[in-house]
């Protein structure tokens, strides 16, 4: 059995509840039996399944309260952005919204529903600018054909239009459904694809877990490793950074983000990521075995 299938394994028995998870565990990389000074002092995973709950309910002002907690503590967490854009709108605070949205477009430009939310927010306001939130959707939707996204596309570029129209926009607020055992699918579904090599579907599986359970540690150092795997080291080490913000003394973001810098060549970095995984894991771990072995041969040694 590989190393990482033995890693993934482990992660298959942390428990993703509507209760939140617990940041001390780890998961699958596991955090150290102290917390770090440093963490946040809520975990964001359980105030994002707040949130969602908030606005299953319309309790908008909740919502928003659950949210800022996540985005405070995991700035660039796409999918908290957009339900916190969808919290201000539910309570008709258009420039909030508006400000949420573009930072959710401008850390995922190519996500429908963050291009409805900031069309529909400029259309409430009676900027212009929601035009070219229009045409970006309307331009998608030509090129999309029968594609997967075909329903998504038109139902937004509806959404837009009808917020530009003078419509009321609550219409446009589509509230998600909190589906704790979607999430739990979703990520196990991904540790199989991951150790098939099959990584764009296991992204995918990913991106659902992450938005049916928020920013948890152990989803997001999966994604890392998985953009590693495929090559663009700047995203793997946004997530890695992500992973280690909400759980700083994370074991498998702080290994996989180690090796990372390893393959960079970046020995002095990974060096330092090794000396923290000493000073986590007291009595030893995998992880930092595992690291100590990139470092001692300077790249993977499974090659």
């Amino acid at each position: 059995m590989s190393k990482f299938r033995q890693v993934l394994l482990a992660g298959i028995v942390m428990s993703f509840t509507s209760a939140g998870v617990s940041l001390a565990s780890g998961g699958s990389g596991g955090a150290g039996d102290m917390p770090s000074a440093s963490a946040p002092a809520y975990d964001p995973a359980a105030e994002y399944m707040k949130g969602v709950a908030a606005l299953n309910a319309q309790n908008y002002k909740d919502a928003e309260r659950a949210l800022k907690n996540v985005v405070s503590a995991v700035p660039k967490n796409a999918e908290a952005w957009r339900l916190l854009g969808m919290a201000d709108a539910g309570q008709s605070d258009h420039k909030g919204a508006r400000k949420a949205y573009e930072r959710a477009v401008k850390l995922e430009p190519d996500n429908i529903q963050g291009h409805q939310g900031l069309g529909v927010a400029l259309g409430a306001l009676k900027d212009p600018k929601a035009q070219e939130q229009l045409d970006w959707l309307k331009a998608r939707e030509a090129s999309c054909g029968g594609c997967a996204d075909a329903a998504a596309l038109k139902s937004a570029t509806a959404a837009v239009e009808s917020a530009m129209a003078g419509a009321s926009p609550a219409a446009a607020l589509a509230r998600p459904a909190l589906l704790a055992g979607g999430g739990d699918r979703a990520y196990l579904q991904a540790v199989g694809l991951i150790n098939e090599h099959r990584y764009d579907e296991a992204l995918a599986s990913l991106g659902q877990a992450r938005e049916a359970l928020g920013p948890h540690p152990d989803v997001l150092t999966y994604q890392g490793y998985v953009w590693r795997k495929k090559g663009d080291w700047v995203r793997a080490e946004g997530y890695y950074r992500q992973a280690l913000a909400i759980a700083p003394n994370h074991k498998g973001a702080t290994e996989y983000y180690g090796e990372l810098k390893v393959e960079r060549g970046d020995m002095a970095g990974a060096r330092t990521l090794l000396a923290k995984l000493d000073r986590t894991c007291a009595y030893g771990c995998a992880e930092a075995e595992e690291l100590r072995r990139w470092i001692d041969v300077g790249g993977d040694p499974a090659r």
